[in-house]
């Protein structure tokens, strides 16, 4: 407490400076979840998808960001471990915030599409071993994280793979495209208006308090696909193809179409992102802000507008500032996309997380994404059409963001102690 007392307003100066870095770093590597597909297909352009996303990845945060926050997310340790200690949980939590700060930076710059949340959980797991003890870590948690690096790309890809196909039979290959587009379309445009909304109520509203169960969520979600698919069924009722018009220029009709609708899951995952993965950035401050203030410990923390605030802020900066280096990785690099491709992998991402959220399997929406991507892309050309050396790049980024954001945090842990004293 002596500590706290003496100093806990330098280090809640420390843990709002380390936790508006760590929203910087959440949007400037996150941004390529929600828009790298649209820019990489063209559907935007990157100047475009910067403004969509500052605008719905702040409004996430700030209107959705979580009234009530855990202590520490995920349930990697028990924060009550400490509570005899609350200073060593200070410092744990800014060098948490610290460490995965500095491990975006460095994948941001590198263009490497990482997990934020696998950051700040290495992170967790570095300060609470050396911190609190080994055992203290539930390594049962850490295991199915793991376990995700698989279970996202695979599920994703899988879904990527089979909406494309069925796009390429139903509409693409076939001899009047623009009438089976007609036809086969405004599925489609249901499948983005269920899944966008399903998104938008799993992850999007899920931290302010609103009580909507699972189905109450299915059938708003069923009523707003019905609604969007019944406008595209009026808009394309508008729509007479000329007599003179060819093959070519019906399929690029048809992939404007499916550009159009990338628009919308792009914002409604965007949204989503913010409203959830800030929390890896002002839940440790939220919590260190509770400690400074109380002295005391507590499980969860209150969040105040000012923490919100600043989350949302850190995270239009970041993307602003580094967003266009991931998003041209995920968006060009892996493998070529046109707007039927960057569709197909943004719904099957959208229906990932949806899936995900329903059963309880963890899962990242970044991997998600990259898995989906490969997914689209074996589906056009088979492994030809992927870039080996690009993918080998990014899944050894995954592999070390956990170790990295551990070893960083012990380093930082052991400094903040020696400067402060405590334990």
């Amino acid at each position: 407490m002596d500590i706290l007392s003496e100093y806990g307003t330098i280090l809640l100066v420390l843990a709002i400076i380390f936790g508006f870095f760590m929203a910087w770093g959440i949007c400037a590597n996150d941004v390529a979840n929600a828009m790298g597909t649209s820019v990489g297909s063209g559907a935007i352009t990157v100047k475009q998808a910067i403004l969509i996303a500052a605008i719905f990845e702040f409004t996430g945060a700030f209107l959705a960001g979580g009234e009530v926050t855990s202590t520490i997310r995920r349930g990697i340790v028990d924060p009550a471990l400490l509570s005899g200690t609350p200073e060593l949980l200070v410092y744990g939590m800014i060098s948490a915030l610290l460490a995965a700060a500095v491990w975006l930076f460095i994948a941001s710059t590198k263009g490497w599409p990482v997990s934020t949340t696998h950051s700040i959980v290495g992170a967790i797991v570095g300060f609470a071993a050396v911190g609190i003890g080994v055992d203290s870590v539930s390594w049962l948690k850490v295991g199915t994280i793991v376990m995700s690096w698989i279970s996202s790309p695979v599920m994703a890809g899988a879904f990527a793979f089979i909406i494309y196909r069925s796009v390429h039979i139903l509409i693409l290959d076939t001899e009047k495209p623009l009438d089976n587009a007609r036809r086969y379309i405004p599925i489609y445009m249901f499948l983005v208006g269920f899944m966008i909304s399903m998104v938008t109520f799993l992850k999007g509203l899920s931290h302010v308090g609103l009580e909507v169960s699972f189905l109450e969520s299915i059938a708003a979600s069923i009523a707003i696909g019905l609604f969007v698919m019944v406008i595209g069924i009026y808009m394309q009722s508008k729509i007479e193809p000329h007599i003179d018009e060819d093959h070519e220029l019906h399929l690029s009709r048809i992939e404007k179409v499916f550009a159009t609708l990338m628009i919308f899951t792009a914002c409604s995952m965007a949204f989503a992102h913010g409203s959830n993965d800030v929390a890896n950035a002002i839940g440790p401050l939220a919590a260190v802000n509770a400690i400074v203030r109380s002295g005391e410990v507590a499980q969860e923390s209150i969040m105040p507008l000012w923490i919100l605030f600043l989350g949302g802020i850190g995270i239009v900066v970041g993307l602003m500032m580094y967003g266009h280096k991931v998003m041209a990785t995920v968006g060009k690099k892996i493998t070529h996309l046109t707007p039927t491709l960057g569709f197909s992998a943004e719904l099957s991402a959208a229906t990932t997380v949806v899936i995900a959220s329903a059963t309880g399997i963890p899962i990242s929406t970044t991997h998600t994404l990259v898995g989906a991507v490969l997914g689209v892309g074996l589906a056009r050309a088979g492994s030809k059409a992927i870039n080996g050396g690009v993918i080998k790049r990014i899944f050894i980024s995954w592999i070390v963001t956990l170790p990295a954001g551990a070893i960083l945090a012990i380093i930082f842990f052991y400094i903040l102690k020696f400067v402060f004293g405590g334990g």
